[in-house]
């Protein structure tokens, strides 16, 4: 991996460019943090919020922000306007990676995810309207999503006679059972997940009322923001990684996870403590 060279000398690895500072020069997304919370809204409503080069380079800039930024604990990722989160490529713009060398194209989903641009810390994803294809880019690699009642899940890929499978290996990696996967996968446009369906099958952990979405995702980022950084961003690396390894062999990794981010832990059980609540 190559590396480059900062004002101060320090090398830093390639996947540590710099991000976007200035969140006012965003056009295709919306950013914002507040209380220790960061959150990413994708903004092209007229266009379903399906993404383009910008968008996606937009978006990829904000997650490296949120790496670095030690003042962001958690994100969330939702969408303006009221009829779609994602759904997928701007099909009238289409695909912008075609001219590089073969072996030089990435999939948009390493710009997309925030796991793909090495962000350890927990990923909220509000979902509304329609959830389509490449949108699944994005609720992949979240560590957990909560959507509306009006929420549909659908893949478009078998009406356009195209192959549908690093969306629907995301989902398979996400715990969403086989079978629910490919009917997601072959029927195309033409069935849609629902919200509550959704939830039966894992893909989305609650399901409020459209006007309450917003709110709730940032209600439950807002307790985990208020949370020992160190554990939480440790708990998600462990977690994201042992998705790739022998179960015994991630044990090992998981301990030494708990050796590094547990060192100078205090409990915050007294000054920090809620009632409990029942889902």
């Amino acid at each position: 991996m190559s590396s480059t060279a900062d004002q101060t000398g320090v090398v830093k690895p390639a996947y540590a460019r710099s991000f976007v500072s200035d969140s006012s020069s965003f056009e295709a997304i919306e950013f914002d943090v507040i209380d220790h919370v960061a959150t990413l809204t994708l903004n092209r409503p007229e266009k379903l919020n399906s993404f383009n080069r910008q968008m996606a380079e937009e978006v990829a800039s904000a997650w490296r922000r949120v790496r670095e930024d030690d003042d962001i604990h958690v994100a969330v990722l939702q969408a303006n306007g009221d009829r779609a989160f994602c759904t997928g490529i701007d099909v009238a713009e289409g695909v912008w990676w075609y001219h590089l060398p073969i072996f030089n194209q990435e999939d948009p989903g390493v710009m997309l995810g925030p796991k793909s641009q090495l962000v350890w810390k927990p990923v909220i994803a509000a979902l509304h309207g329609l959830v389509a294809g490449g949108g699944m880019y994005f609720v992949n690699e979240c560590d957990f999503a909560i959507c509306s009642e009006s929420a549909t899940f659908f893949d478009p890929h078998a009406n356009g006679g195209i192959v549908s499978a690093l969306e629907p290996m995301g989902m398979l990696a996400r715990g969403v059972p086989y079978g629910e996967v490919m009917r997601w996968a072959l029927l195309g446009s033409e069935e849609r997940i629902t919200a509550q369906t959704a939830l039966r099958i894992g893909l989305v952990t609650e399901v409020v009322p459209d006007d309450q979405l917003r709110a709730r995702a940032a209600e439950l980022a807002g307790e985990i923001a208020a949370r020992r950084p160190q554990a939480i961003q440790g708990t998600v690396r462990a977690m994201w990684e042992a998705r790739d390894l022998p179960p015994t062999t991630a044990q090992r990794h998981g301990l030494s996870y708990t050796h590094i981010g547990n060192q100078g832990a205090s409990s915050d059980s007294r000054t920090n403590k809620r009632a409990p609540r029942l889902r």
